[in-house]
């Protein structure tokens, strides 16, 4: 008899699963399962009449699906990584800030975003001022910098006047000449 850990065609509802079965399911789950764990937990996540630490437990079991779900290949970690942002972002925003849990922390948040990012914002001014003349990898940086940087103009609001937040803000800015 197959267990449901074993299943991954439709015919698994997981949807109808509560959070702590499909957790675990999920810390073994590959492929095609942790997207329906992702696309589940994300409509718990965004649901609006559950309580918020409802919410943030989906949102981390959305978190731990992202993370798990990407290979280690260089647009796929970017992706993920991204994802990530975008997802804490949103948590912070809609569900409010939580500096006990580093994924829920603007601050983190901030300095993972400056981690993350390979070029100073001299450096990718002088590169986007003429990215048309690029080689495509170049072309390609510049991007990713533009996508992991695309939650900085709501996270701004969130952080303490500081030399992060004021590097962060020049990443806003900068962003708009980015390709």
């Amino acid at each position: 008899m197959s267990t449901s850990a074993d299943q991954q065609g439709p015919e698994q509802d997981l949807s109808t699963w509560a959070i702590e079965p499909l957790q675990s399911f999920a810390m073994d789950a590959r492929g095609r399962q942790l997207e329906a764990v992702r696309i589940v937990a994300q409509g718990h996540a965004y649901h609006s009449d559950q309580p918020q630490e409802v919410r943030r437990q989906w949102a981390k079991l959305l978190l731990l699906a992202n993370r798990r779900m990407h290979s280690d290949s260089t647009g796929d970690q970017s992706r993920a990584v991204q994802q990530d942002f975008m997802l804490r972002m949103w948590v912070i925003d809609q569900l409010g800030s939580d500096d006990k849990d580093p994924d829920w922390s603007p601050e983190t948040l901030a300095s993972e975003t400056v981690a993350a990012l390979d070029l100073t914002p001299p450096q990718a001014s002088a590169l986007a001022g003429r990215w048309r003349d690029l080689a495509i990898e170049q072309i390609r940086d510049l991007r990713r910098h533009k996508n992991l940087t695309a939650h900085l103009d709501r996270l701004v609001n969130h952080i303490e006047p500081s030399p992060t937040r004021d590097q962060l803000l020049i990443w806003t800015e900068l962003r708009r000449f980015l390709p």
